[in-house]
């Protein structure tokens, strides 16, 4: 069996990311490390996302040529309407997609997030 333990992204503002990515998609800090720019945050089946500021002299990529992360949340449905009176960029809310059923938002850098649940993938993403 594979499971997913941790995955990396280059960020603008280390800060800025770890507080959006606990503030609005409910991550928690596993630690940090300041001098290097760079927080580990983990979700709740111990898959762990550090954000952290490109060390080299490589754009930054983000958005259309980036990665997509793909969460799942509870409720989809509740998670956007949660969403939706904060500054969080919604890109669309909750519906019927190539990848299934769900919606998708930005983080600070650009970088795309699609949430999704099993029950309404299961009754409303089709396939």
């Amino acid at each position: 069996m594979i499971r997913l333990d941790h995955l990396a992204i280059a960020v603008s503002d280390w800060r800025r990311s770890r507080d959006w990515y606990v503030e609005h998609l409910g991550l928690e800090l596993e630690f940090e490390v300041p001098e290097r720019g760079v927080a580990a945050l983990r979700d709740d089946f111990d898959t762990t996302l550090f954000v952290s500021e490109p060390t080299t002299d490589l754009p930054l990529v983000a958005g259309e040529k980036g990665c997509i992360l793909t969460m799942q949340v509870d409720d989809v449905e509740a998670t956007c309407r949660r969403l939706a009176g904060t500054a969080v960029d919604v890109v669309h809310p909750p519906r019927r997609v190539e990848w299934g059923y769900g919606a998708e938002v930005r983080d600070p850098d650009g970088y795309r997030i699609r949430l999704w649940d099993a029950v309404s993938m299961r009754e409303k993403g089709g396939g």
